[in-house]
């Protein structure tokens, strides 16, 4: 994993995506591509391109701000972690 995630990066880095682009610019590439998934869950299609894509865009906005992916879920595992809550009816119940 570690070294599909440095391909990812030297990627962004060859195309100046990293000194060359923003975060702001790279959000929005993200709410993009979360649009492209949301199209792909609604018809039902293979989704496994649109997260990719997603998780491509994140790992440019982690090497801007010098986060690693194992950090991030790190720090949303141990916000989780105890959460006893579950779905009920369609409805995440506390």
């Amino acid at each position: 994993m570690m070294e599909l995630i440095g391909k990812i990066v030297k990627w962004h880095y060859d195309r100046n995506l990293i000194k060359g682009s923003t975060d702001q610019a790279q959000l929005l590439k993200l709410i993009e591509e979360l649009g492209e998934l949301s199209n792909s869950v609604v018809k039902g299609k293979d989704i496994r391109d649109d997260l990719g894509d997603m998780m491509v865009v994140m790992i440019n906005i982690m090497e801007r701000n010098n986060i690693s992916v194992e950090e991030c879920l790190n720090v949303a595992y141990e916000d989780i972690k105890n959460r006893k809550g579950k779905i009920v009816d369609g409805v995440f119940v506390k």
